[in-house]
């Protein structure tokens, strides 16, 4: 596997990506951007054969065509930060209080800005119609081929999706399962929940977007980027954001904009950044 090089506009860091919307460097004004919908969504899943389940809630917002993303902890977000979004202007809202706003914020503008195809260095995957649990098999087995790894690599599995673990298994890949809410896996692994504390033994990193919008994205990023080590981000949460960060710790991207894989039975898209398959 190896990387490629035309994804189009990059920037630094997430911090450096900001500036430059702010900055009108990337798109239209965000000062002239208004968000005209904002709205949250709530899930809760336990997959037919799994011995257990999850929830998940998003905060969205919609820019003209395009809906971007945030997936904050169930119950997390204030009552008032839909409607602070609505009517609200993108770089007010790229300085808002709350994180997961700015995130989704900066994903709606970008994806307004640099929507998912081949001119910006998409290439687009298709999932098939199915189940919810068939679903999320065939976009766990698209993400981990993203991953430059041999078999017998340890792999550090940021935000447990029992589906990824599975697949990075089929690929002969050692993981160590990491997620703030703790707990076991479906095969009775402990998750720890401090990944940082284990990414000194891994030889990749494979991290949710929701590391964004919750502040842990960062340290990953700047790990990989010292130490030369992939980091492969499955986003529902930030999809438009995290490709323009390939190259800066960032090696590949599996973006899966709303709406997601478990919203609906029939087939759809995801889009992959950053490796020659």
């Amino acid at each position: 596997m190896t990387a490629l090089t035309d994804i189009g506009v990059t920037a630094p860091s997430y911090d450096e990506l900001v500036a430059r919307v702010l900055d009108g460097a990337i798109g239209p004004d965000p000062r002239t951007e208004r968000i005209a919908v904002a709205f949250t969504t709530r899930q809760a899943v336990r997959h037919e054969g799994r011995s257990g389940g999850y929830r998940n809630e998003v905060l969205s917002l919609r820019l003209a065509e395009a809906v971007g993303s945030c997936a904050v902890e169930p119950g997390g977000l204030p009552d008032g930060a839909v409607d602070d979004c609505v009517g609200a202007d993108v770089a007010r809202l790229l300085e808002h209080e709350l994180l997961p706003v700015r995130v989704a914020a900066l994903d709606a503008y970008l994806m307004h800005a640099l929507p998912h195809g081949p001119a910006n260095g998409a290439r687009s995957f298709p999932l098939p119609a199915g189940t919810s649990l068939e679903k999320s098999r065939a976009r766990a087995r698209a993400v981990v081929e993203l991953i430059d790894a041999a078999p017998g690599a340890t792999v550090v599995v940021v935000g447990v999706v029992n589906s990824l673990l599975e697949a990075l298994r089929a690929r002969g890949l050692a993981y160590v399962p990491c997620d703030l809410k703790g707990g076991t896996t479906e095969w009775g692994e402990p998750v720890r929940t401090d990944a940082l504390a284990e990414l000194e033994r891994c030889d990749a990193v494979l991290a949710s977007g929701m590391t964004l919008g919750n502040g842990s994205f960062e340290p990953l990023r700047q790990h990989a980027q010292r130490h030369g080590k992939p980091l492969v981000m499955f986003a529902q949460t930030g999809s438009a954001v995290l490709p323009r960060l390939i190259g800066a710790g960032v090696s590949a991207v599996c973006a899966e904009p709303y709406p997601f894989f478990w919203l609906d039975g029939g087939p759809g898209t995801i889009h992959r950044y950053g490796a020659a398959l």
